[in-house]
């Protein structure tokens, strides 16, 4: 990790980021704190006290907002009063399948609040870097052996899927119509979509995500239910991607043209493990635990196979993964461990994980 760098480029800058209360959220805005940013968050309040936002403190590290993304009108106003030099773009629906309950609100948030992030850019009388975060998910998946490309076929079977593939094509649409390379140095934006895989990593309680779920079922000595034991996943810590959008912030700094477009950020391909492989590592390392696996019927579909071609990244951003698969896990369930023996410790934990993998 080029921590001089991120040092250099983000130093006394004014960082906007959406969706900063959230877990992806909360910690690349301890990040962004530590490299000296001024920072101002937008996203809805965090709904418990043990959100990784509020065991940081966050209102102590931002300007916070906490309004809803798709609220045009106060968003708009929050961008163009900040005036900031990046916006990071965070906020969304993130659950798949959350999205089966509420298909429709999923899509507004996903997609048409993406649009209103880039409108408010439209309005922005200065030069602005510009990274939208998306996921892997985005891509028409075959569920075949073959790692997905950047220029592969968009898609989505779930709503999840289907509107963060739209939020795709927001993002397309808008840098051909207003941010066009070509014309950079009219508009002076510098637009870029990242898509990253299955993140893991600590303080993420949200529902029917494998992580939480594990960290319940061992606080409660119950078996972790496991839906689809099977399905390969490119797992990675939560660092590992943040990494990635920040220093895609920062080559977009240096030189817009060459770096705008989409990026995948995931770990290398001979890294990617089953659900099943993921659960039965943290149990070991929990050091005790037992998982079943549950009965499908009637279950929404989830796909069985999601790999990620990382060689853009790796060749032309010089990004890679510092944690192999095994480690993030183990970072992750070191991250729970403490914070349940010492909580109010977690801040200077969480802080010194960040440190940790920017020395790297």
């Amino acid at each position: 990790m080029n921590k001089s760098l991120l040092e250099n480029t983000y130093k006394g800058k004014k960082v906007f980021i959406t969706g900063h209360t959230g877990f992806k959220g909360s910690w690349i805005l301890q990040w962004f704190y530590l490299l000296g940013a001024q920072i101002k968050g937008y996203a809805l309040a965090p709904e418990n006290t043990d959100d990784l936002y509020n065991l940081l403190d966050g209102n102590t590290l931002c300007n916070s907002i906490i309004a809803d993304l798709r609220d045009a009108e106060t968003l708009e106003d929050a961008i163009l009063d900040f005036n900031p030099d990046f916006i990071f773009h965070l906020a969304a629906q993130p659950l798949v399948r959350r999205s089966y309950e509420i298909p429709a609100e999923t899509f507004i948030v996903n997609a048409i609040g993406t649009a209103y992030v880039l409108d408010a850019v439209r309005k922005l009388e200065k030069s602005c870097v510009v990274v939208l975060i998306t996921t892997d998910k985005v891509y028409e998946n075959k569920e075949w052996v073959y790692p997905y490309r950047e220029n592969d076929r968009l898609g989505g079977y779930d709503p999840y899927s289907a509107s963060k593939a739209c939020a795709e094509l927001v993002i397309n649409s808008y840098t051909q119509s207003f941010f066009n390379p070509a014309a950079y140095h009219q508009h002076q934006k510098a637009i870029a979509s990242t898509r990253a895989g299955n993140v893991i990593g600590g303080g993420d309680w949200a529902k029917d995500r494998i992580i939480p779920d594990i960290i319940r079922a061992l606080q409660n000595q119950k078996p972790v239910q496991v839906r689809n034991p099977k399905a390969v996943r490119p797992w990675q810590h939560v660092l590992e991607p943040l990494g990635g959008y920040l220093l895609l912030g920062a080559k977009l700094a240096e030189d817009p043209i060459k770096y705008m477009g989409a990026w995948n950020f995931g770990p290398l391909a001979e890294d990617n493990k089953s659900v099943e492989e993921l659960v039965q590592t943290a149990i070991d390392i929990w050091g005790a635990g037992i998982y079943e696996k549950t009965n499908l019927e009637n279950q929404p579909h989830e796909a069985g196979l999601l790999k990620l071609d990382i060689s853009k990244a790796l060749s032309v951003l010089n990004w890679q993964p510092k944690w192999c698969a095994s480690e993030a896990i183990e970072q992750t369930i070191k991250w729970y461990r403490f914070f349940m023996d010492n909580p109010t410790g977690i801040k200077t934990f969480t802080t010194a994980a960040i440190e940790q993998y920017m020395n790297l």
